[in-house]
């Protein structure tokens, strides 16, 4: 098992991030939140990491913080969240307001996320409010805005990365520039989208 991995930042984009680590690079799935606290191309990171190997691929995600990894391991326990829905759920609800929403079992919160209906989400509930509660969640640092074009574009790009069809997820993106202004931050935008 790969426990951590610490090197520089080569490439990264809202759904991943290659690390350069002497010379090998590791490309690492990430959710939205993760991706906020990434620095500059160049910059020293360090990501908690987690292996998962099938037959036909081994895919390596990674988390800012440990108790967004821990929460991330919590969810793929449960019977029918695979590592990708889990991955989604934590790029639209915060580390903290999904452990909120499973600790006071806030179903409506929790069917907010795009694909999970109501018995993912009581089995969500029922499977882990026990395990969130002895937890502890922690909030992430917000970024700065970013350029008006190359937010939309990686907003649609990591849109398509979790499984959203490019055109559908054009058009809720436009659609949301249109409806809340065209300054938001990429997280933002990719947050709303996942809530249309």
């Amino acid at each position: 098992m790969i426990a951590y991995i610490d090197g520089k930042i080569a490439y990264k984009e809202p759904a991943y991030v290659i690390l350069d680590v002497q010379g090998i690079g590791y490309q690492i799935r990430i959710s939205l939140q993760t991706f906020t606290t990434l620095g500059a191309l160049e910059a020293r990171c360090k990501l908690y990491t987690y292996l998962q190997i099938k037959e036909d691929a081994h895919t390596l995600y990674g988390f800012a913080e440990a108790a967004e990894k821990k929460v991330f391991l919590d969810l793929i326990s449960v019977s029918g969240i695979g590592a990708n829905t889990a991955l989604l759920m934590l790029s639209s609800l915060s580390t903290a307001e999904l452990t909120h929403a499973i600790a006071t079992e806030d179903l409506r919160v929790i069917q907010g996320v795009k694909g999970i209906g109501r018995k993912t989400a009581e089995r969500l509930i029922v499977e882990l409010k026990d395990k969130i509660q002895r937890g502890e969640a922690t909030t992430l640092p917000e970024l700065s805005p970013n350029n008006f074009r190359q937010n939309k574009a990686e907003a649609v790009a990591a849109l398509v990365a979790l499984g959203i069809a490019k055109t559908t997820a054009e058009k809720n993106i436009e659609q949301i520039m249109r409806t809340h202004g065209a300054d938001l931050r990429i997280e933002e935008l990719i947050k709303l989208a996942l809530n249309v």
